[in-house]
C-alpha cells in the first residue's frame, strides 16, 4: 500500500505579488512539516484575480516559465524532499500568455508544465482577454510521491480532459481553482452553483478510478470595483468512490492536509472496470463540435 499526504493551500490573496509569494512559501513549508508531501497552489495565487475586468496593465504580473516564481519553488522542493503544483500567470512571447501549472519534484527538477486548456469568458472571469489557450495538451507525470496529473480551474468541467489525463495513469487530478460567487446571486443560485461544482469533479473521480483534489481561494475581491467575487473555498479531496475524504471551511484559510491511498486504486479500478468497458470504437464524434 502506498499511503500520500496531499497538501492544498487554500487562502486569501494580498495586493503585493512578492507579499503572496513569500506568504505561499511559508505555507508550504508549514505543511511538509506537518507530513505534505505533494502540495498545490490555489489558481494564480500570486494576485488578486485580476479577471474581474479587462486590464491591460495586468499583463504586468506575467512572468516567463521557468523564471523567478519556479525557482523559488525550486528551491524549496528541493529542501523540503516534496512534490509542489504551482499556478501561474505564464508570459510565453510578447502578446502571448498563458494560464500554467508548473509540476515540480521532490529533488527540485521541473518535470514539466500545463497550460490551461479550456478558457472563459464570463462576467467577472474575463479570461479570453488575457490567456491563450493551451497547447501542451493532457498531462500526467511520475513523480517521487505518484503519477499526478493537473489540469486547472474551468477544465473541472469538461470529462473529457479528466478521461484523456486519467489514461496516461495519472492516480491523483489536481485542479487549482479560483471560484466563487456574484455576491448578487449567491442567495438564489449559491448553493446550486457550489454543488454543481463539487458534484463534476467528484464524478471525475468515479468515472476514472483516481483521486481529485480541487483547491480554491477564499476572500471577497474587487480589483475592479463593483459587487466583485466571493471566492466559496471548500477546497476538498474526493476518493475514487466520489467520497469526501475533507473538505475546508468557505470562509477560512487553511492548510488541508489529506492522506490518500494510491495502493487502492488497483481494486477499485478492478471492480468498477469503467476503462476496460469503454467503447472506443463508438467514440468518435466526440471530435465534433455538435451533431446537427
Amino acid at each position: 500500500m502506498r499511503t500520500v499526504t496531499l497538501g492544498l493551500l487554500q487562502h486569501a490573496c494580498g495586493l503585493q505579488p512578492e507579499a503572496n509569494l513569500c506568504a505561499t512559501l511559508a505555507r508550504v513549508e508549514a505543511a511538509a512539516a506537518r507530513g505534505a508531501q505533494i502540495v498545490c497552489t490555489q489558481e494564480l495565487f500570486l494576485s488578486p484575480y485580476f479577471c474581474q475586468s479587462e486590464d491591460y496593465a495586468a499583463f504586468a504580473l506575467a512572468e516567463p516559465v521557468p523564471g523567478p516564481t519556479t525557482a523559488a519553488f525550486q528551491a524549496v522542493a528541493k529542501k523540503l524532499g516534496i512534490v509542489i503544483v504551482v499556478s501561474l500567470f505564464e508570459r510565453r512571447a510578447p502578446g502571448l500568455y498563458h494560464n500554467t501549472a508548473a509540476v515540480i519534484d521532490a529533488d527540485g527538477s521541473l518535470l514539466g508544465i500545463y497550460r490551461k486548456m479550456h478558457i472563459p469568458d464570463d462576467p467577472l472571469f474575463y479570461e479570453k482577454f488575457y490567456f491563450t489557450p493551451g497547447d501542451t495538451g493532457f498531462r500526467a507525470w511520475q513523480t517521487r510521491f505518484g503519477r499526478i496529473g493537473v489540469l486547472i480551474c474551468w477544465d473541472q468541467w469538461y470529462p473529457e480532459a479528466a478521461r484523456l489525463t486519467a489514461l496516461q495513469g495519472a492516480e491523483i487530478l489536481f485542479y487549482p481553482t479560483a471560484i466563487g460567487w456574484h455576491p448578487s446571486e449567491k442567495a438564489a443560485l449559491g448553493a446550486r452553483q457550489h454543488a454543481a461544482w463539487e458534484t463534476i469533479q467528484r464524478s471525475h473521480a468515479v468515472a476514472n478510478g483516481c483521486y481529485v483534489a480541487a483547491v480554491n481561494r477564499v476572500g471577497h475581491e474587487a480589483p475592479a470595483g463593483g459587487e466583485g467575487l466571493e471566492f466559496w473555498g471548500q477546497s476538498f479531496v474526493a476518493g475514487p468512490q466520489g467520497e469526501l475524504l475533507a473538505k475546508a471551511g468557505a470562509c477560512s484559510e487553511e492548510t488541508l492536509l489529506v492522506p490518500v491511498e494510491l495502493g487502492a486504486l488497483d481494486s477499485v479500478r478492478t471492480h468498477w472496470p469503467f476503462l476496460r468497458d469503454r467503447r472506443i470504437d463508438a467514440y468518435a464524434d466526440l471530435g465534433k463540435r455538435f451533431l446537427d
